[in-house]
């Protein structure tokens, strides 16, 4: 599905009457079990690394922000939750800036788990009272990151899953940081493009 069509089902709820309909439709980042789920994240991170400073999470429709971020809250509020992000679609950046849910210019890239036309109201809600900051990398910066953890780590990360390490590379971050890397769904020409030092187009 491409991204357009992903996110008028998520946006706009063009699906949503006929999931009414004929079944149930678990919306992916408004869903309040959803975002729960996300939370054990949280979790997880506080048992391998109990005094982690920062969290670093990708930035796709805010579920697993508002998940990890509401936790890591609750149990040591003073751990910085801040996203990363693409410069081709700064949403939020542009949310944080505006103070509250705005649309924002998208282009298209091989960071499609990222970014979007804007916030989710509902989701920003919850998101924007656990985020301390955004860091907004250029897909150069993310291209890198893909190699890096390829060649270095042996982790396959798709451009969204990466953004968190180039996020941590390309800032001023000190004390102990967690990079959450969201996925591997990269295409094998832009995985070898990235591997080669190029820009997956």
């Amino acid at each position: 599905m491409d991204h357009k069509a992903w996110w008028e089902i998520i946006c706009c709820n063009k699906e949503y009457e006929k999931a009414e309909e004929l079944g149930v439709f678990i919306h992916p980042e408004i869903e309040r079990n959803v975002i729960a789920g996300n939370g054990t994240v949280a979790l997880e991170i506080l048992e391998d690394l109990p005094d982690v400073d920062t969290v670093i999470v990708p930035y796709g429709g805010g579920a697993l922000t508002s998940g990890i971020g509401t936790v890591m809250k609750a149990l040591k509020p003073n751990v910085k939750v801040i996203t990363s992000e693409v410069d081709t679609s700064p949403q939020v950046y542009e949310c944080r800036k505006a103070g509250k849910a705005v649309s924002c210019r998208y282009t298209a890239n091989f960071c499609d788990g990222i970014g979007g036309r804007g916030c989710l109201p509902p989701v920003w809600a919850v998101a924007s009272k656990v985020i301390d900051d955004t860091i907004v990398c250029t897909t150069r910066e993310i291209a890198d990151a893909i190699k890096l953890l390829a060649e270095s780590n042996r982790i396959v990360a798709e451009g969204a899953g990466a953004s968190s390490v180039a996020s941590a590379l390309s800032s001023k971050l000190s004390g102990k940081i967690a990079c959450v890397i969201t996925g591997g769904n990269i295409d094998t020409s832009k995985l070898l493009q990235a591997l080669a030092g190029e820009i997956p187009t």
